[in-house]
């Protein structure tokens, strides 16, 4: 008897992994007082080990970020600037191709608020968020803050739920817990740390890249022997000669990491990723780099007042250290007009990594500017090594220009995301590309010339390869206009979806066989035939017959993506999900306002029911009983499950054997 209740008590558990309502963080609010008519409103959740939240700072196109509603707010308060929120981690999410600012054990958001109307006694307001692990699950938070009571925590009550986050997949009850632990994939996680010192370190070599390419223009190249020359003649002897030189670069570096320290304490760590995600912003980076690029291509020149040099040029004949530092002063000025566009362009580049990226910067770029002066000084005799200065030095800007170019139009393309106008999508992306770099292409085999370049009578070795290079590429991308991925460049164009057409010019897999795209159906990854409305899925399923698999997914879902991307993609999942199920993906995090009629408060969880996101969440609590993405089922014509759902699965032969399971199970 004893061991028949054993083995009944471990079965129920079995059963259950994969049905529960998981709530991994758990929130508390309290109020500040600053005075009479000022307080501070704190949200503060305990995040369960290996859990995240997003920031409300988190890149659009990535996952979600906070989101904070306050009720009103209209002349009974207002709010005093913007949610302020406890130091995040940052980290590349190499799915989305975007960074991603996240919180982990805890988090704190403080909004300040200013009391309008004397009577208020009690704030409403609530957060909307993602928390992800191996699944995700976008969440609703409603808080209370009771005014008069300034400094007492009020608490929202939530049901208590077992928090099992279990979502191994099972194909019978028959099988034993110590197969299904046996089955587990552990995913490996990379250290933030460890990936944010990765991204200064790739911040410091493309900026040292940028100072050696500042070093080969037409405005700093002739500086190198000219320099060197006044420092070892001018110099009592070899070894002053030396030491001067070497200050003269630490000059050069303590001028430009100057400049970088005060882009960061103007606008700030947070400021400055606020800015990166802010479409104007990236539009007014798009037309300063094609103010740059059009300066390099020969069309004018940028340059500081000539009164500026002339003053610092004045300043450096008091020779001593104050000269020299004067000296490296004169040489920043005097050579902007070639060393301005890269130095703007790193510093929007760097400084939209927040932090302290920009000086990081700004490090690279002059440690690669002054460290040839300070060689050159050292050891005079590599003076001879040096190239001629000649046209050569304005083919370097020129295609600095041509690169800058296309750099402009990242900027653009992430201000027509977010905006969702789809004018800049992948083709015409591509398209553009296609043509900067076929240009450079042609001006690099000697094909057009620009204003300023002398006459060519042939072309050098290094001139002509480079040329093959960039013609080679130019090729490359053209089979992207088709639905080709194009992995080398996959961070800079649109995703495939934000595209005329997603499944290339002649995609054809998500149509019928009459060759026209089922009613109420959409074209999911790979070309599949998906339906976004539970209902005409359904109906669909019952005229041929066939199973459904529900796919409780959402669009920043990072895990969802990785199985679309890794799992379906495999030829015989892919198959069988053409051909042997009716795919409906329900999108949890669909911001699409419902109809009027259909908008209602939840009984399972108290939430308002307002967008199509909110409907299908509540229809995976309800229905299965959990809240977590990715999440499967595959069902009958009946809505019965065919056998247990599952996860995040990316082991591909477990997630085809669970899909082979239930759809043997079908009648």
């Amino acid at each position: 008897m004893k061991r028949l209740l054993l083995s009944l008590l471990l079965l129920l558990a079995f059963a259950n992994t994969n049905a529960q309502i998981i709530k991994p963080v758990k929130w508390t609010s309290k109020v500040e007082k600053i005075s009479d008519t000022e307080f501070n409103l704190v949200m503060e959740g305990k995040i369960d080990p290996e859990w995240h939240v997003y920031s409300q700072f988190t890149p659009e196109d990535g996952p979600l970020p906070a989101e904070f509603k306050f009720d009103d707010t209209k002349g009974n308060y207002e709010l005093v600037g913007k949610v302020k929120e406890s130091p995040y981690k940052k980290q590349f999410n190499d799915v989305f191709g975007v960074d991603e600012y996240y919180f982990e054990k805890s988090v704190k958001f403080t909004q300040k608020v200013k009391i309008l109307n004397t009577k208020v006694v009690l704030i409403k307001a609530s957060i909307d968020y993602q928390v992800c692990k191996t699944s995700c699950i976008n969440d609703n938070f409603k808080f209370k803050f009771d005014l008069p009571n300034q400094g007492k925590i009020v608490e929202e009550t939530i049901a208590t739920i077992p928090a099992d986050t279990s979502t191994q997949s099972q194909f019978s009850v028959s099988e034993s817990p110590k197969a299904e632990v046996k089955a587990e994939v552990k995913v490996a996680t990379r250290s933030p740390e460890k990936e944010e010192n990765r991204g200064l370190l790739t911040i410091f070599f493309l900026a040292f890249l940028g100072g050696l390419a500042a070093l080969l223009t037409p405005c700093v190249f002739p500086m190198i022997p000219m320099t060197v020359s006044f420092f070892t003649k001018q110099s009592k002897n070899p070894a002053q000669g030396k030491r001067n030189a070497i200050l003269y670069g630490i000059s050069i570096i303590a001028i430009y990491v100057v400049l970088g320290l005060a882009i960061t304490g103007i606008f700030g760590a947070d400021a400055l990723n606020a800015l990166s995600t802010n479409p104007w912003f990236n539009v007014a980076f798009f037309v300063l780099l094609v103010v740059f690029a059009v300066s390099f291509l020969g069309a004018f020149e940028i340059m500081l007042p000539n009164s500026w040099a002339n003053k610092v040029d004045r300043q450096a004949d008091r020779g001593g250290i104050i000269g020299i530092l004067f000296m490296a002063l004169a040489l920043a000025i005097v050579s902007f007009s070639c060393t301005g566009p890269i130095v703007g362009t790193l510093l929007v580049e760097s400084a939209s990594k927040g932090g302290i990226a920009p000086i990081i910067g700004m490090l690279g770029f002059s440690s690669a500017l002054a460290l040839p002066f300070m060689l050159f000084a050292m050891f005079p005799s590599w003076m001879h090594s040096l190239p001629k200065s000649g046209g050569w030095l304005n083919t370097v800007k020129v295609s600095l220009g041509f690169l800058e170019l296309a750099l402009a139009f990242k900027f653009l393309s992430n201000a027509d995301l977010v905006l969702q106008l789809h004018w800049l999508e992948r083709e015409v992306f591509l398209a553009i590309w296609i043509a900067i770099f076929g240009t450079w292409a042609l001006y690099l085999l000697g094909k057009i010339m620009t204003p300023h370049d002398s006459p060519l009578t042939h072309i050098s070795v290094g001139r002509l390869s480079l040329g093959l290079v960039v013609l080679a590429f130019t090729v490359y991308m053209i089979p992207g206009l088709f639905g080709a991925p194009l992995k080398l460049i996959s961070a800079f164009p649109p995703p495939q979806t934000y595209s005329e057409s997603p499944m290339g010019f002649f995609g054809s897999s998500s149509i019928s066989e009459k060759g026209i795209l089922t009613e109420g159906a959409e074209i999911g990854p790979h070309g599949l035939t998906v339906f976004t409305d539970y209902a005409e899925g359904l109906a669909y399923a019952k005229t041929v017959n066939k199973p459904v698999m529900l796919d409780f997914t959402g669009y920043a879902c990072v895990n969802c993506r990785k199985m679309e991307n890794n799992v379906w993609a495999d030829e015989k999942v892919l198959n069988s999900l053409k051909n042997d199920v009716v795919l409906i993906s329900l999108y949890v995090d669909d911001k699409r306002d419902l109809p009027k009629n259909e908008q209602y408060v939840s009984k399972e969880t108290g939430n308002d029911i307002i967008t199509v996101g909110d409907k299908w969440t509540e229809f995976i609590i309800t229905k299965y009983k959990t809240n977590t993405q990715p999440f499967y089922v595959l069902i009958d014509l009946k809505e019965e499950k065919l056998n247990a759902p599952i996860g995040y699965t990316p082991n591909i032969d477990e997630y085809f054997g669970w899909m082979k399971d239930g759809i043997s199970k079908f009648e």
